[in-house]
C-alpha cells in the first residue's frame, strides 16, 4: 500500500537526498513531487521504517497518510 509524507523539499538536491536514502532501504517505489513537497512511497517497510529514513535527509518529515 502507498504511504504518503511530507518531506521539506526545496531543490533538486534535496529530492537527491530522499532518492539516496529511499534506494539504499532497497524494496521501495516511490514517486517525489518537489513542487509540492510530496513523498509516495510503495513498500513493504512499515511507516515507522520509512519516516526514519527520510530523517535521514535532514529534511523535515511528516507522515500525510495512505495514498
Amino acid at each position: 500500500m502507498p504511504h504518503e509524507f511530507s518531506v521539506d523539499m526545496t531543490c533538486e538536491g534535496c529530492s537527491n537526498a530522499v532518492t539516496r536514502v529511499l534506494n539504499k532501504l532497497g524494496g521501495v517505489q516511490f514517486d517525489i513531487d518537489l513542487p509540492n513537497k510530496k513523498v509516495c512511497v510503495d513498500s513493504e517497510h512499515s511507516v515507522d521504517t520509512l519516516l526514519e529514513t527520510l530523517g535521514k535527509t535532514g529534511k523535515a518529515v511528516s507522515y500525510l497518510g495512505p495514498k
